[in-house]
C-alpha cells in the first residue's frame, strides 16, 4: 500500500481523500525534489527538547515516516545530521516535524526528505520525556500511528489508515483522468472546453 501511495502526488491524493489531511503550508520540504512515503511513529516533545525523537528513532520499523510535534518551537533545530545517520540505519524514510531543524546542507547531501516548518541552528536540551506512537497534531492534522504519510514539493499530506485503499483506488482513477486532459491539452483544445468552465461563464453572462 504504501509503495502505490509513493507513485501518486500529493494534490491528487488530497483530492481523493476528500480534500482532507494537507498541513498547512509552513510545513515544507528542507530542500527541492524531495518525494517521501511512509508509515507514521509520531512523537510528542516538549519544545526545544529533542530527547524523544532520539527514542523514536529507537523504536522505529522500516519504512516509519516520524511525525513530530513540538510545540510548533521554531527558535531550535531538534534534528541535524546526528539522528540523519541514525535514522537512515534504521531505514526510517523521513521527518515531518512543526518545529526547526539544522544541519540542512549535510542533511541534503545524504538524501534524507525532511519536512519542517523553519530551520534554526540554535541547540536542544535532552531533559524531558514525551510520547510515541498517540495521535497528534502536526501541521493542522491529526497523525495516527500507522497513518500514510506523503510527501513532495507541495507539502504533505496524511491519509488515515482505514481509508488508504479506497483513497488510494480514487488517486489512481483521477490520475488517469488527468493524463487524458493532459493529452487533449497538448493537442490543442482549452481547458474552458475539457472541463466545462465555458458554460459556467454562459450562466454568469460571460461570453468568451
Amino acid at each position: 500500500m504504501i509503495a502505490a501511495f509513493a507513485e501518486q502526488e500529493t494534490a491528487t491524493v488530497l483530492e481523493s481523500n476528500e480534500k482532507e489531511g494537507a498541513m498547512i503550508h509552513t510545513i515544507r520540504p528542507i530542500y527541492p525534489g524531495i518525494k517521501m512515503c511512509g508509515s507514521a511513529l509520531t512523537v510528542r516533545c516538549q519544545a526545544a527538547d529533542n530527547l524523544t525523537l532520539h527514542a523514536a528513532i529507537a523504536l522505529a520499523q522500516p519504512g516509519d515516516v516520524i511525525v513530530a510535534d513540538v510545540g510548533e518551537a521554531l527558535e531550535a533545530g531538534h534534528w541535524g545530521e546526528i539522528t540523519t545517520v541514525a535514522a537512515m540505519q534504521r531505514e526510517i524514510v523521513g521527518l515531518v516535524i512543526n518545529g526547526g531543524v539544522r544541519d540542512i546542507a549535510a542533511i541534503r547531501e545524504r538524501g534524507f526528505p525532511i519536512f519542517s516548518a523553519s530551520i534554526s541552528m540554535k541547540a536542544t536540551v535532552k531533559n524531558t520525556p514525551g510520547q510515541i506512537n498517540h495521535p497528534i497534531i502536526c501541521g493542522g492534522v491529526v497523525v495516527r500511528p500507522g497513518d500514510i504519510v506523503l510527501g513532495d514539493d507541495d507539502g504533505v499530506v496524511v491519509v488515515a489508515r482505514e481509508k488508504a485503499e479506497a483513497v488510494l483506488a480514487g488517486a489512481r482513477q483521477r490520475t488517469e483522468q488527468e493524463a487524458g486532459v493532459m493529452a487533449r491539452l497538448e493537442a490543442g483544445e482549452l481547458t474552458l472546453d475539457i472541463l466545462g468552465f465555458r458554460k459556467a461563464l454562459a450562466q454568469r453572462g460571460i461570453e468568451i
